[in-house]
């Protein structure tokens, strides 16, 4: 065992099995028979008989990162741009049907708030303060924590909620319609393939 340090040093699979008492690496002779080891193992041992390959682990390794860094990157801005499809729809209509211009600018807020609060309740059963008193400890706002399927519902219901205030209906009305909506749109897009992969993907950040 004086040698063991050297390149030239020879210690057959079984007998490393036996000295070291190994869990990850498995010997069995005959015509059958083979030598398994885990993948670190064998990456390890790979890696000390061959530079070519080491360096093959870390360049693969690198490229796999940065594949990764730019899925992140992608799936950042579908969202982004989900969230604001019907934004500027939803805020157009709130302006020109229930905003009164001879009011501060302070008390116009309230009603956009108001109006993106509504739609919460029609999809996720709650406003935005009911969520953060729920979730103290989470990053983001309520809309921040949703998954693709309900960013995409969430777009559709504020075109529809532009349509109704342009109809002048009434937001208990408004309200009800969102809701019935939402339930049904959710179960319509959670149910197909293409979207329930891209959803599977967004629960998994």
């Amino acid at each position: 065992m004086d040698k063991a340090g050297l390149n030239g040093f020879v210690l057959r699979p079984q007998q490393w099995i036996a000295s070291t008492n190994s869990i990850g690496i498995t010997s069995h002779s005959g015509r059958y028979g083979g030598t398994y080891a885990h993948s670190d193992i064998a990456f390890e041992f790979a890696s000390w008989l061959s530079p070519e390959f080491k360096l093959y682990l870390i360049k693969d390794y690198q490229r796999l990162k940065q594949a990764e860094s730019d899925h992140l990157s992608l799936d950042w801005s579908a969202r982004l741009e989900i969230a604001k499809t019907n934004y500027k729809i939803h805020t157009d209509a709130i302006k020109e049907h229930l905003i009164d211009t001879q009011l501060p600018a302070r008390y116009t807020s309230l009603t956009y708030a108001n109006e993106a609060d509504l739609i919460n309740v029609a999809l996720f059963g709650m406003t935005a303060k009911e969520w953060r008193d729920k979730n103290p400890e989470a990053r983001g706002n309520i809309r921040d924590a949703a998954n693709l399927v309900e960013l995409i519902v969430l777009s559709n219901l504020e075109n529809l909620n532009a349509e109704f205030i342009k109809a002048g209906l009434s937001q208990a009305e408004r309200l009800k319609r969102l809701h019935d909506t939402a339930i049904s749109q959710l179960r319509s897009i959670a149910a197909t393939a293409s979207i329930q992969r891209l959803k599977d993907r967004f629960d998994e950040e």
